[in-house]
């Protein structure tokens, strides 16, 4: 029996809801989210239970480690008072608390990689994103449409519009910059989706085949083991991978807070 690599991305309904034409099922990609949030809520509060450890234990550590990056992140690319600053922190370090634990555990075999689904990163990204668009129109109002900052004033459009563009050209260069700028929270949807998805397949695929060349016995006993060493070096690769993602994800959010916030 040959199995796909692409199995493992399989959508399975444990609780099966429909309401009209909405499916609304609990599934294996809900259950480990959910599993994700249960996970990081206990170990942070398990951590600073009575105010944490004077000399801290192993995961008291690790989640000291985790805030002190996001801090340093946050403080690295978001300009401004300190005050602006700590207004977003909860969002970013959850976010990225939240990417990195899900891209670790799809790491552990018979699990689920919630975000190899370009429909949970691309709404997750489309959510940060609006988010991150009411912030700036919030901030500044129409002159967010600008995205400079006060030391070259410009039109509220001029960014949308750029100077000496013929009159019969700006609705079209006004609607490629919109779609432009939108389609920031399309790519950090699909960067995401994609690294993981292709990480984990490459690692399906040579598993598949060392495990093929194994059972055939013989001299291809012995030559499985090149496959298989390169399996353990791309587990090795898909781990950073997993870490990487998450900042990315996280670091970029980070600079279109920045841009919102700083009209950059």
């Amino acid at each position: 029996m040959v199995f796909s690599p692409l199995e493992q991305f399989a959508i399975i309904p444990f609780i099966p809801i429909h309401i009209g034409n909405l499916y609304l099922s609990f599934t294996n990609s809900s259950l480990f989210m959910v599993l994700t949030i249960s996970f990081v809520l206990l170990l942070f509060h398990f951590v600073t239970l009575k105010g944490g450890y004077l000399v801290p234990n192993a995961w008291q550590s690790f989640v000291e480690i985790l805030y002190d990056f996001v801090l340093n992140l946050v403080n690295e690319q978001i300009s401004g008072p300190t005050s602006v600053k700590q207004r977003f922190f909860p969002l970013i370090f959850t976010t990225f608390s939240f990417l990195l634990f899900c891209n670790l555990i799809g790491m552990i075999p018979y699990s689920f990689t919630v975000t190899s689904h370009f429909i949970i990163t691309l709404g997750l990204a489309f959510s940060l994103f609006i988010g991150v668009t009411l912030v700036g129109f919030q901030t500044h109002g129409l002159h967010f449409f600008s995205w400079a900052t006060d030391e070259t004033p410009i039109n509220k459009l001029s960014a949308l519009l750029p100077q000496g563009v013929p009159l019969p050209l700006a609705p079209f260069l006004v609607l490629l910059e919109l779609i432009s700028y939108c389609f920031r929270a399309i790519s950090l949807g699909i960067r995401l989706f994609a690294n993981m998805m292709a990480g984990h397949s490459l690692v399906k695929i040579l598993s598949g085949f060392a495990w093929t060349m194994l059972s055939m016995g013989g001299i291809m006993y012995l030559a499985h083991l090149a496959p298989l060493l390169i399996v353990f070096a791309l587990i090795g690769l898909e781990l950073g991978v997993a870490v990487l993602q998450a900042y990315v994800f996280t670091i970029l959010i980070c600079i279109y807070l920045n841009d919102a916030i700083n009209l950059h």
